[in-house]
């Protein structure tokens, strides 16, 4: 009694013995996941430095496949440091609004109440 059959070497088909091919592999993705992944762990682990060098080149890495994304953000990055630019000035001017009002409602809480009822 046998537990498993194995095909006799006759009668095996090709299909049994060739070896499945594979497509090729990225080698750029694969180092920019590997080194994105260490620098995490490394991170993680309290190794900042090197976590932090190992993040930026899987980064740099991942951007060299994804060339064409990179260059229309840097085409739109001076609109945005604009706009936040902008933003920021409007920030300002509610907050130096708002010391200018504070400063006032200080100065009238901080005089001496008049007393005009006769006594």
């Amino acid at each position: 009694m046998a537990i498993a059959t194995f095909p006799d070497r006759e009668n095996r088909t090709a299909r049994i013995t060739q070896m499945p091919r594979t497509s090729n592999v990225n080698w750029v993705e694969v180092a920019a996941c590997g080194s994105l992944i260490a620098g995490g762990l490394l991170l993680l682990s309290g190794q900042k430095r090197a976590g932090l060098v190992l993040a930026a080149s899987g980064t740099a890495l991942a951007m060299l496949e994804h060339e064409d994304t990179l260059r229309g953000w840097w085409d739109a990055l001076p609109g945005y440091v604009d706009r936040a630019q902008y933003m920021f000035e409007q920030v300002q001017d509610v907050v130096d609004n708002l010391a200018e009002k504070g400063e006032s409602l200080r100065q009238a809480l901080s005089r001496e109440p008049r007393t005009t009822i006769p006594a």
